[in-house]
């Protein structure tokens, strides 16, 4: 079944707003000067590129980039910016799209890999990778650490924001490694919310993903800054170097 586009017009205006966190100048300059090194003068492929968060500064940076994107909306939002011009896009699912270039490096951040809600769609993702990737090439993904040890026992939901105008909670579906994730926001008086299908995903499950797909683990930190990885991590960053 095709991956739903959960990114509509609506939900696309807002998206920048809703993340200002990952905007911020500190986090998108450490993202960025961590991907153009590995990207060298090979040109970098976004899957997922969005409003263009970290598209927008690696192009900068006199990297090649292009995107890959289910979300018209999204791009449509990523058009608008100065730059923009520069990034070629491509609309299609990541998992399979291929766009008749090799690259130097690939890339999915923010979680991305987990709105591809099925295993065989995860292992198809690293296999559309492999076959984009220049000898030698890497493919970086940023992706939190399932914080399951968080859930007391016997209870499935766990809320992220609580604020008076806005509530986040994650619902496990622990047997099939399933997330959901609810938004509720209090805007002009109305209640808007939305709902959206992940998958959550083990480091140890995407090193055999790369396995499979030819790539190996070149490295793995818990933040841009190569801060260690280690059993309190809350997320990794990790690279895989295409080996066949």
């Amino acid at each position: 079944m095709p991956n739903r586009d959960h990114f509509d017009d609506p939900i696309a205006a807002d998206y920048d707003a809703g993340s200002a966190d990952m905007f911020d100048p500190a986090v998108v300059a450490a993202t960025v000067s961590f991907l153009a090194e590995l990207a060298e003068e090979g040109g970098a492929l976004e899957l997922g590129i969005g409003t263009g968060r970290i598209a927008l500064p690696l192009s900068r940076r006199g990297i090649r980039v292009h995107g890959i994107d289910l979300s018209p909306a999204m791009i449509d939002q990523l058009r608008e910016k100065p730059g923009s011009e520069d990034i070629d896009v491509t609309i299609g699912d990541f998992a399979t799209t291929r766009v008749g270039q090799a690259f130097r490096l690939a890339y999915l951040v923010y979680n991305t890999i987990e709105n591809l809600t099925t295993q065989d769609e995860q292992v198809e993702c690293f296999r559309n990778v492999a076959a984009q990737l220049e000898p030698g090439g890497c493919f970086v993904i940023e992706v939190e650490v399932p914080q399951l040890q968080r859930l007391p026992p016997g209870e499935t939901v766990r809320p992220f924001t609580v604020t008076p105008t806005r509530l986040g909670f994650d619902e496990f579906d622990i047997a099939r490694q399933g997330l959901v994730s609810h938004h509720y926001s209090l805007e002009d008086g109305m209640l808007k919310a939305i709902s959206v299908p992940f998958r959550y995903v083990w480091p140890s499950e995407l090193d055999l993903m790369a396995r499979i797909a030819g790539m190996s683990l070149r490295e793995r930190w818990s933040g841009w800054a190569r801060q260690p990885f280690t059993g309190d991590s809350t997320k990794h960053i990790s690279v895989w170097q295409k080996t066949v």
